[in-house]
């Protein structure tokens, strides 16, 4: 292939679909695009923080290996030489997995997951691993191992998180693809306080063989990218039915770039305003960002729709009382031998899920269903949901970064949960920019197995629109991160303490006084959650503990 005479900094922001054209018109040499992106990880983009690991050696290998394919005929597809980065709570044979956790310091796993295997296949240069949150849980922490990811557009700010460090790098620059992971927001969140454009697929659309589970009847993982093209071209790489993954569907694999249609003349878009404008009072200029978007939306052919769902309160208590009693679970031997293995954030999410009766996530489980079954008759009148998002993104100092920014063990409703929650395919697009310069973002949620649909109408709003292609100047080192302490306790009274002990009592934990207390403050408010979760009376509503999606 001839030499790429663009420069660095110009090869840096190159995108999925637009390098891959440019490499089979050998505009584009792999080796040049991958070692731009690596000197520049480790030079303007150190800052950010956002990888773990960087496989610099490796990366040049595959991208030259990747050259002499296509050079000889052999093209695996668009991502045949395209870099990209991986959460490091997704296995990888070649590189360190360690969850951002010291628990996993130097652990290096056998296999690739799944879908770094399908990756690989597709001829995808993998970059490196990169930040998270501890087991992709918790918040931005300053007591694990490695420092939180940045915000490329304000190093002051969060990045958000989980796939924090995925967000950070497209954004920055350092990669044009990422995976990442999605329990309760962890794609969204990230695409949507960075700018850039993450997809939550159908709940069993793609493996989670491989990654670290936090909830089993909530995980998922998918593509993150600086536009809703380029992540259809890494869903078609990494969709698909495992056997190794007890929730993967056989649902069909369609050509998700094909529906990329760039108009809306058939599509009818329901906006539930409550969830935004009541439930929860949305950011002022995130609001007004989503108006803008629905008159965008209305000028391409959408028929736009007012809908009503259930309470956006529903939605979390139920996301809530079912991930932490599972991730309570899946880390309870680990917790009750030393639970100070693990960093505070994390703990403060973790523990208080002892405090989950089965009772509780027996009903929270019978409720799921029928928010899925509700959600689904409302999206047979429309095609698509679209709501506010996450951002601007708050700064690390500021009191709502610390542990509740999710609504995690709260009495506040959260704009994530609704769709973690049925499970139904959603993408975090950019809609705009907040006047202190930091991106805001939409929510647009479509039916199950429908992930093409979302792809079009996200697409379709980058086609007339700037937002995903912005990307911030290259950042200056604002010094160490520095958290705010946590809000100040709730009052907790005599029975509430006791109920709390006997728990912890019974889930056998030794904790530090230090660690009871996060499991003290918590207790009050999981009271008030299982409350308000409340009981059904039909009795034929069943749990959806094994939770899959109806494909018919």
């Amino acid at each position: 292939m001839t030499a790429d005479t663009r420069s660095p900094s110009t090869i840096a922001w190159l995108g999925v679909a637009e390098g891959a054209a440019l490499i089979r018109a050998r505009e584009l040499s792999p080796v040049d695009w991958t070692r731009a992106l690596l000197e520049r990880i480790e030079g303007t983009g150190q800052p950010i923080d956002a990888f773990l690991h960087v496989a610099a050696d490796s990366a040049l290998a595959r991208a030259q290996a990747a050259e002499d394919q296509l050079a000889a005929g052999h093209d695996l597809g668009p991502l045949h030489g395209v870099p990209c980065a991986i959460k490091d709570i997704i296995a990888t044979a070649d590189m360190p997995t360690t969850a951002h956790s010291r628990l996993l310091i130097g652990h290096q796993p056998a296999a690739d997951a799944t879908i770094v295997s399908r990756l690989r296949q597709a001829g995808a240069v993998l970059l490196g691993k990169t930040a998270t949150h501890e087991f992709a849980h918790g918040g931005p922490s300053t007591d694990l191992p490695w420092p939180p990811a940045r915000n490329p557009w304000n190093l002051a700010h969060f990045s958000g998180g989980s796939s924090s460090g995925s967000g950070a790098a497209l954004a920055g620059g350092l990669a044009p693809a990422a995976l990442g992971t999605d329990t309760g927001g962890s794609i969204r969140i990230p695409a949507g306080l960075c700018g850039v454009t993450g997809l939550k697929p159908t709940y069993g659309r793609v493996s989670r063989s491989g990654i670290y589970a936090l909830s089993p009847a909530l995980d998922t993982a998918g593509p993150m990218a600086r536009s809703a093209h380029d992540c259809a071209l890494l869903l078609q790489a990494i969709a698909g039915h495992d056997p190794g993954d007890p929730a993967s569907a056989r649902a069909p694999v369609v050509d998700f770039a094909a529906a990329l249609l760039g108009h809306l003349k058939d599509i009818r878009i329901g906006v539930p305003r409550h969830f935004f404008e009541s439930d929860l009072r949305a950011h002022p200029e995130a609001a007004a960002a989503l108006a803008r978007a629905l008159d965008v939306f209305s000028s391409l052919g959408a028929r736009i729709e007012p809908v009503t769902l259930a309470p956006m309160m529903d939605y979390g208590d139920v996301r809530v009382l079912i991930q932490e009693a599972e991730a309570f679970a899946i880390y309870h031997s680990v917790l009750r031998e030393d639970a100070g293995r693990f960093g505070q954030d994390f703990l403060g999410r973790v523990l208080p899920g002892c405090l989950v009766p089965a009772f509780a996530q027996s009903q929270a489980h019978r409720k799921r269903r029928m928010l899925v079954e509700q959600m689904a008759r409302v999206l047979q009148s429309v095609d698509a949901l679209i709501t506010v998002g996450s951002g601007p993104a708050p700064r690390f100092d500021a009191r709502e970064t610390h542990g509740f920014l999710y609504g995690l063990w709260s009495d506040k409703p959260n704009l994530l949960a609704p769709f973690s929650v049925t499970g139904f395919p959603t993408l975090s697009v950019c809609n705009g920019f907040a006047t202190n310069g930091l991106p805001t973002s939409m929510q647009i949620a479509g039916r199950a197995w429908d992930d093409a649909t979302v792809l079009r109408i996200g697409d379709a709003f980058q086609r007339v629109t700037d937002w995903h292609q912005r990307h911030p100047s290259d950042p200056v080192h604002p010094g160490p991160v520095s958290l705010a302490p946590p809000e100040p306790a709730e009052a907790v009274d005599a029975p509430t303490i006791a109920w709390a002990d006997a728990c912890m009592a019974h889930a056998d934990l030794r904790l530090t006084p230090a660690q009871r207390s996060l499991v003290l403050q918590a207790a009050p408010r999981v009271k008030r959650m299982i409350a308000r979760l409340g009981s059904l009376a039909d009795r034929s509503i069943e749990p959806a503990a094994v939770f899959r999606l109806d494909q018919t």
